[in-house]
């Protein structure tokens, strides 16, 4: 079974505050699993999350490609 983790133990995990983790679920911007009045994040969920989120950087190809379409 995956692990599975409170809301204290998924925001440790990324490192952001508790108010933030339960500001994604009442969003349901994450998946989540109601056990009672428990909320328990499947850590696979979570780090689906994070990788959503992830932004790739820059070149430099990128960077001038952009500029020459301005001029």
């Amino acid at each position: 079974m995956d692990d599975v983790l409170t809301i204290e133990q998924a925001a440790a995990r990324i490192q952001m505050s508790e108010r933030y983790v339960r500001r994604l679920v009442a969003e349901r911007r994450i998946p989540f699993h109601k056990l009672g009045r428990s909320v328990r994040i499947r850590a696979v969920d979570l780090a689906a999350h994070l990788d959503a989120g992830r932004v790739e950087p820059l070149t430099a190809s990128d960077v001038w490609s952009g500029m020459r379409r301005v001029a």
